[in-house]
């Protein structure tokens, strides 16, 4: 395998960088750490300066750290704390939003079939992105961080399974046959977790938090690779075996002492978010198409269209989940972080370039409205709600009940 030396000591340099230029900035600006990831891979990546060569070991960890992003979202979710309106609503809102963005797409696109990525592309909320700045910014278990992240839990799982049904290279009916085939065994392993299968196995994660044992995060590979390794035999998309992954760890931790979970959860966002996670962001930098997105001015009117797109079929939508008596300045929020999309959208452009539905000039135009979406628009919904994320503290109201919504 070729592996570039400069590469593997700059990706982990700006992965050191970027939260400490978040930091440095923090009393004037908050910006997302995602930020400087993606700036910073596209500075010193071939695009820009060169200094970051692509290879196949950096692009594999980026893929593995991508998983690691969905498998994070997965386990974060609360679903006993965004059930009944939260969730109901932000699902109608994302059936608004997958009409609109098809019946839009299909006005412009080159055929019908580029018209599917593309409305798949903008229905997509960042989950995995902006859970860690509602953690930062103190707003995870408020009102307003619950009725978000049921936005972002069906804005990443409406589009995998859009992806999984049309994008497979199956006909619908076949791929909804095979979803459903991985949905029974996720089903039944979710079950058995729920049932307390997994309470076996506190004693065994307990005993070797603090050893070379590290049976918890052990656990944690398995069952990310497994699930994964699932989606892939039945050809579906393997961010949906990822974002269910998470789902089903987080039920195998129900029950475990307090202690211990925060422990386990402790070293799980440490692989995450201090390995995989920051080298998916940079990569996605790195990969850029700079130059098909300056390659003719339609290109850049796409990609200024992208971010219209976003924030009108996937924005506006998401006002719908917003907690009842929500100030104007949440409601603002609520649509800008609703409009953030970028993980998906790199999925789903890259399967439609590789199957040749999508032309690449349009696909860099989408993936940089997304990497637009995940610069500002967060910083405008933290701007706006005059909340200001601090990397590495732990967020306000960690320890408190979520008021939720019948």
């Amino acid at each position: 395998m070729d592996v570039s030396i400069g590469t593997l000591v700059l990706v982990p340099a700006i992965a050191v960088a970027a939260p400490l230029l978040v930091r440095g900035l923090a009393r004037w600006v908050a910006i997302p750490l995602v930020v400087f990831e993606i700036l910073l891979g596209l500075l010193l990546g071939p695009a820009v300066l060169g200094w970051i060569v692509p290879d196949d070991f950096v692009q594999f960890l980026s893929e593995f750290g991508l998983a690691m992003l969905f498998f994070l979202a997965g386990n974060e979710i609360d679903f006993a704390a965004i059930r009944g309106r939260p969730i109901t609503r932000a699902a109608i809102g994302w059936i608004i939003s997958l009409v609109a963005a098809f019946s839009i797409a299909v006005t412009f696109a080159i055929h019908p079939s580029a018209a599917v990525f593309i409305a798949i592309a903008l229905t997509s909320t960042a989950l995995g992105t902006i859970m860690p700045v509602l953690r930062d910014s103190g707003d995870l278990k408020t009102p307003f961080g619950v009725a978000v992240i049921a936005l972002g839990a069906v804005g990443e799982f409406g589009p995998l399974l859009a992806i999984s049904i049309f994008l497979g290279g199956r006909s619908p009916l076949v791929g909804a046959l095979v979803l459903a085939g991985f949905a029974l065994v996720a089903a039944a392993a979710i079950w058995m977790a729920a049932r307390g299968v997994g309470r076996r196995m506190h004693r065994i994660i307990t005993a070797t938090l603090h050893t070379s044992g590290q049976f918890a995060v052990r656990l944690v590979v398995l069952v990310l690779v497994a699930l994964v390794a699932l989606s892939v035999i039945l050809d579906l998309d393997m961010l949906l075996g990822a974002f269910t992954a998470g789902v089903l760890y987080r039920l195998l931790l129900s029950g475990a002492p307090r202690p211990d979970v925060e422990i386990v959860e402790g070293k799980i966002e440490a692989l995450g978010y201090g390995f995989l996670v920051p080298i998916f962001f940079i990569y996605t930098g790195v990969t850029f198409d700079l130059a098909a997105l300056f390659a003719n001015p339609w290109t850049m009117a796409l990609l200024l269209l992208g971010v219209v797109m976003l924030l009108v079929v996937r924005g506006l939508p998401s006002l719908l989940a917003a907690p009842r008596g929500s100030s104007r300045r949440d409601l603002v929020a609520t649509a800008f972080f609703g409009a953030t999309g970028l993980p998906i959208i790199v999925a789903v452009t890259a399967i439609g370039v590789d199957q040749g539905d999508l032309p690449t000039g349009t696909a860099a135009a989408l993936v940089g409205a997304g990497m637009v979406s995940v610069l500002a628009f967060p910083l405008v919904a933290l701007t706006v709600r005059g909340r200001a994320p601090v990397p590495g503290a732990r967020a306000e109201g960690d320890d408190v009940e979520v008021p939720t919504e019948g």
